[in-house]
């Protein structure tokens, strides 16, 4: 999984949901792009959305997606940043893949 894909904004300043799998982010530019939201993260006290994008993006492989930092907004909607700090992007990912094999060990205990 990586982050850093040419084309994708550094940040989006307003949200839609369409259904409760589809996130359509607005870019600065006005281009709307969809996402599939693959977990929602909690680390060192701020909050990610890993997302991965419904059509593949320019540069990007289909395994990928991208970690977003999600601050509340002026208007109380979500603001979605793009994060470029590798060091919290490998903890993000880590963090998903620790919460993923916790789940797969207690489902394996039932």
């Amino acid at each position: 999984m990586a982050n850093k894909v040419d084309g994708v904004p550094e940040s989006v300043d307003h949200m839609v949901e369409d259904n409760d799998d589809v996130i359509t982010l607005m870019s600065a530019n006005g281009e709307e792009i969809d996402f599939v939201e693959i977990a929602g993260i909690a680390y060192r006290g701020n909050f990610y959305a890993i997302l991965q994008p419904v059509e593949l993006l320019e540069g990007m492989e289909e395994d990928e997606a991208l970690v977003f930092k999600v601050t509340r907004g002026k208007d109380s909607d979500d603001k979605f940043e793009i994060e470029l700090d590798d060091a919290v992007i490998d903890a993000v990912f880590a963090e998903y893949n620790r919460l993923l094999d916790e789940a797969e060990t207690q489902g394996d205990k039932k």
